[in-house]
């Protein structure tokens, strides 16, 4: 998503998002560093298949599976990948162009959440046509 966007001063904004598939490291997060990868997720992804292959393999003919079972087990499957994708950090930015009088500026935060990262760009749009910055308030910081 891109936007741009004129300031109370004159002055044209840049506003953009872009997802980011991996986690952006704090220090906070320094024991998770050292994580086993992406192993044991599908390790247990394979099990389950396998557990579902059996499953469907052993049962009796004369077992009727209702429609909506089926439906039912593959909501239940889906739920965690749907809300890993939509649940995704953002990294979202804000830049402005050198004019005469003032310096080129950059703002950058992370948002996250699909919806979120798109009311928060119309926010930091918003506050940029009415105070000529984001807020400082809000996710972005200034960057050097």
């Amino acid at each position: 998503m891109t936007r741009l966007v004129r300031g109370a001063d004159g002055r044209m904004w840049t506003v953009r998002s872009q997802i980011e598939w991996r986690n952006p490291s704090t220090d906070a997060d320094f024991e998770h560093d050292v994580s086993g990868g992406q192993g044991p997720g599908v390790l247990m992804l394979a099990i389950v298949i396998g557990m579902g292959v059996i499953l469907v393999a052993w049962t009796p003919p004369e077992v009727v599976v209702p429609a909506w079972l089926i439906v039912a087990l593959v909501l239940v499957f889906l739920f965690f990948p749907v809300r890993w994708a939509v649940r995704r950090p953002w990294l979202v930015a804000a830049e402005s162009k050198k004019t005469e009088e003032l310096p080129p500026e950059r703002w950058v935060g992370s948002v996250r959440g699909f919806l979120t990262v798109r009311n928060e760009v119309a926010n930091v749009a918003r506050k940029i046509e009415m105070y000529s910055l984001p807020d400082l308030d809000g996710p972005l910081q200034p960057v050097d």
